[in-house]
């Protein structure tokens, strides 16, 4: 503090000292010395209230800062005032880099009464109620701070403005009050980046951390009205909007992102993010094709141009463009090479720039990677998805069954979802050995995973998440292997991709970056899944208990209208047989393909019934029960709907292609010891689907057979599965020290 500047005295220079030491009532007994020899000095007032105040007396503070002000002559109040609120002032920002949090807190709160429109105060109150664990509505509504912003013009330090906004949003973001602040401290149009630069984050965070994306594109909404033109606003809203299932209006930003932008980068991540909301969407066949065939021909103009200068942002962005390009065709070749060639250009862009950029990575990492035999194996997973997500819901039984004397198990959260309570989430903290709760930020978690020495790094998200691709891009692990979460990304720093004898074919090893890692039976297995009470009744649907009931139950964007139209052919040739449709996405669109593709193939549209989403997974798996067949899709395979399908006995046919996707369903019925229902052509998947409905019989052997299959096969054996996973990654390790 500048006490020359308060015109200090000898005397209270040396009162200050001992303030400053932390003696405050040594120092409060010197202030009321001076107060004696000289009572018309009212600094040493302020000082000796302040010092009560330090020492929890805040009655007598305020009774001696009040007679103070009394005593004084009406046009001196302002200038006293003035002087008292610089004394707190001073001492709150000292406690504060102190870290006394609290103390800092009650000084304000004192300053507040003495200066309550000190717009600088009310936003320090609310940081440091961030930092207390205090802050809420009721802070934010309490402090008055939205209606002096509304009603008053005001200067503010927009550093500090953007600080408590960031502060405020991560910590607690869901409060309702919190978008009206928002609005009101929305600067003039000159300074609007620095506010959408505050904002971006937490929306993303909000979006795909806490599943709160209408709030996101709230966020969102705010910075547009700032610059309607803002590409990288533009981005992120058509994003949330989709995500929110307002696919009309996430289409539309797309679009007009898509229109602004200048660049092949911002071209392709524009046309991808139209390409998502109708795929999203579903039932909008015709606009996808044409929209991922222009995508396509975007991307092979960026390959030819061989950009060596992308920008961080604009790499990670098109490791997700080809994310929809299984679900339109089963190409193994063609798309593995695209994928391939893609993610070698984000690769080296990734590279590039964090050996420019980011100080940790200019010599890769300062630490080389030391192998030794002698140790336990470090193990780390990678992922987005530990919590309720359906690679998380598979991916337990691995890490539940590891044998810890062997292997030392690393999980790293990616956006750790720290607003209301994910048991699933939960369960993979406390399963793990060290859980490490990292901001959803590449370059950290990769350097944590390289100073955590881990040995294996296994991703389990692919493509599906830019964050886990530009880590693994980093080679932060010596080997690093993707499971589970997609096919393989074809990131060169990838060595591996766990698969099976069956979920690729032998042809598959020529046109994977990656080596192929074939388990000896299966690339996933599960000791079951938890079974909730249905909440579907045939008689809730008007279907007879006589009935056949076909079931499909996935994502629009696995709804290919050629598949659609097979299984359309299986309802006619079946008599008094029902299909059930559900799941996400636009449901008036998805009728409206369904029924189309009914009519055209003479299939009255009163034998559909489309369902609601089930409250609950455990239910969803409840209400499987009422299917009699189960349809999978084609080119993209069920997964997890597969297993459950299967778990609860049902008939299953399932049409095989050559790409991992469209071989899922193939590689668990083979470990679920079932062939009935596996279809190589669509006229055999035909023929499986009507043989199906027509044989009572043969349903019933099948379901027989899948209920013994619990005790013997491999699909449901997760600790045989478990044993084979780490001989998998005992042999990796010994190929690596060897090499």
């Amino acid at each position: 503090m500048n006490t020359e500047a308060l015109g200090f005295s000898p005397q209270q220079q040396q009162a200050y000292q001992i303030l400053v030491q932390g003696n405050y009532a040594k120092a409060a007994s010197l202030f009321e010395q001076l107060i004696e020899s000289e009572p018309e000095v009212w600094l040493n007032y302020w000082y000796l209230g302040l010092l009560m105040l330090l020492q929890e007396q805040e009655v007598e503070a305020q009774t001696t800062w009040l007679l103070a002000l009394s005593e004084s002559e009406p046009e001196q109040v302002e200038q006293r005032s003035t002087e008292l609120a610089t004394v707190l002032q001073a001492e709150a920002k000292r406690q504060e880099q102190l870290e006394d949090h609290s103390l800092a807190w009650t000084i304000r709160q004192h300053l507040r009464e003495v200066r309550p429109e000190d717009v600088e105060n009310l936003l320090k109150i609310l940081q440091l109620s961030v930092k207390l664990e205090r802050f809420d509505n009721e802070t934010l509504v309490g402090s008055e701070i939205i209606d002096l912003l509304r009603f008053q013009q005001v200067e503010l330090d927009l550093s500090l403005l953007y600080q408590t906004i960031t502060d405020i949003l991560n910590y607690a973001p869901l409060e309702p009050s919190i978008l009206e602040f928002l609005e009101v401290c929305s600067p003039p149009a000159p300074y609007a980046q620095g506010f959408i630069d505050t904002l971006i984050p937490p929306a993303v965070k909000l979006a795909y951390s806490e599943g709160q994306p209408e709030l996101a594109a709230r966020l969102m909404e705010l910075c547009l009205r700032l610059d309607p033109q803002h590409l990288e606003v533009l981005k992120q809203l058509s994003a949330f909007y989709q995500s929110a299932h307002q696919f009309e209006k996430g289409i539309e930003a797309a679009r007009t992102c898509y229109t602004l932008s200048k660049t092949l980068p911002d071209q392709i991540y524009a046309s991808y993010l139209i390409l998502r909301g109708l795929m999203l969407a579903g039932g909008r066949w015709e606009k996808a094709l044409s929209t991922f065939q222009q995508q396509e021909n975007l991307l092979r103009s960026l390959l030819q141009a061989n950009l060596t200068s992308l920008e961080q942002i604009e790499a990670r962005r098109l490791d997700g463009t080809l994310f929809f390009q299984p679900y339109f065709r089963d190409d193994l070749i063609q798309n593995r090479l695209m994928q391939n060639q893609v993610m070698q250009l984000v690769q080296a862009n990734i590279e590039r720039y964090a050996a420019s950029h980011v100080e940790q990575f200019r010599q890769r990492f300062a630490k080389p990677f030391t192998p030794s035999k002698s140790k336990r194996l470090k193990i780390g997973y990678l992922s987005h998805c530990f919590r309720t997500h359906s690679v998380g819901w598979l991916a337990r039984w691995l890490l539940k069954h590891h044998d810890r004397e062997q292997f030392e198990i690393h999980a790293y959260f990616i956006g750790y979802k720290s607003q209301g309570f994910d048991p699933l989430q939960e369960w993979y903290v406390k399963q793990v050995e060290h859980a490490h709760k990292l901001p959803a930020e590449s370059f950290t978690i990769a350097q944590q995973i390289h100073q955590d020495e881990i040995d294996i790094l296994i991703d389990l998200d692919s493509i599906t998440l830019d964050t886990t691709c530009e880590i693994m891009a980093l080679k932060p692990a010596p080997v690093q292997a993707t499971w589970l979460g997609w096919d393989a990304s074809g990131l060169p720093a990838i060595d591996y991709f766990i698969a099976d004898p069956y979920v690729l074919p032998d042809s598959a090893e020529a046109h994977y970056s990656e080596k192929i890692w074939r388990l000896p039976q299966t690339y996933i297995a599960v000791d079951g899944f938890e079974i909730g009470i249905p909440s579907l009744r045939r008689d809730q649907l008007g279907i007879a208990d006589d009935a056949i009931v076909y079931l499909s139950a996935q994502r629009g964007h696995k709804r290919h209208p050629e598949t659609v139209r097979l299984q359309m052919q299986i309802i006619k040739a079946v008599p008094n047989s029902y299909f059930l449709i559900k799941g996400l996405s636009d449901a008036e669109a998805i009728q409206k393909l369904f029924v189309q593709i009914a009519e055209e193939e003479g299939v009255d549209q009163s034998r559909l019934r489309f369902l609601p989403e089930a409250p609950s997974e455990l239910v969803h798996r409840a209400n499987l029960a009422i299917a009699d067949v189960v349809l999978d899709t084609y080119p993209y395979n069920g997964a997890t709907t597969t297993l459950e399908t299967l778990w609860l006995g049902i008939p299953l046919v399932t049409r095989i292609g050559e790409q991992f996707a469209a071989r899922n369903s193939y590689t668990m019925m083979v470990n679920a010891q079932i062939t009935e229902g596996i279809a190589w052509t669509d006229e055999e998947y035909v023929e499986w689907g009507v043989r199906l409905g027509d044989d009572p019989a043969l349903r019933q052997q099948i379901h027989w057979k899948l209920w013994r299959s619990r005790q013997t096969a491999p699909l449901w054996d997760a600790k045989q599965f478990t044993r084979q996973m780490e001989q998998a990654y005992e042999q990796m390790w010994q190929n690596y020290i060897e090499e």
